[in-house]
């Protein structure tokens, strides 16, 4: 089975990155696999994915999966057309959060990396077109606290081991998409 496209999305906040995902989901297929990594953890999270769920096509699967993301991939990338996973900054997120005691774990920081190392290489093997969407944090200021170091710098290194496998990626400057590889 031929192996599909893997796109990578990515952008600062509010910079049209899922739109623009959306879009490209919807041209390749009327039915997509969106998996979203988002925990309403507050009314102002939970608002936000209740738009998000609201824009969404009635065609369109929705897997609600704030961790195991690689396994559903594996699993959709040879039932689905397309795959839309929104996003990998809060799988990043949620990853690094599950043992907040050793979010300072070089250990533990691997072993993050090591399973977005696996989700890049299961998306770009898979037989659908997988479509990853991020944000770019690496452009701002230094965080002040260590948490906040931490996650931009696994996040940059997350974003770069997507970025090394996709076949396309478009960076989002204000709602316009720059087309970068491929």
């Amino acid at each position: 089975m031929a192996r599909g496209k893997l796109i990578f999305i990515i952008g600062g906040a509010r910079s049209g990155k899922s739109s623009f995902a959306e879009k490209i989901a919807a041209k390749i297929s009327k039915e997509v696999a969106y998996i979203a990594a988002a925990q309403p953890l507050d009314e102002e999270m939970a608002h936000r994915i209740k738009k998000h769920q609201e824009d969404r096509l009635d065609t369109w699967e929705t897997y609600e999966e704030p961790i195991k993301i690689r396994e559903l991939v594996s699993r959709l990338g040879v039932e689905k057309e397309v795959i839309l996973i929104d996003c990998l900054t809060l799988l990043t997120s949620n990853l690094l959060l599950r043992k907040k005691e050793r979010v300072e774990d070089f250990k533990w920081q691997e072993k993050i990396l090591s399973e977005i190392e696996k989700l890049a290489e299961v998306s770009f093997k898979a037989p659908a077109q997988v479509i990853i969407v991020s944000n770019e944090v690496g452009m701002g200021l230094v965080p002040e606290n260590p948490l906040g170091r931490v996650y931009r710098d696994i996040l940059g290194r997350a974003n770069s081991i997507i970025a090394d496998k996709a076949d396309e990626i478009f960076m989002m400057i204000s709602g316009i998409p720059l087309k970068i590889k491929g």
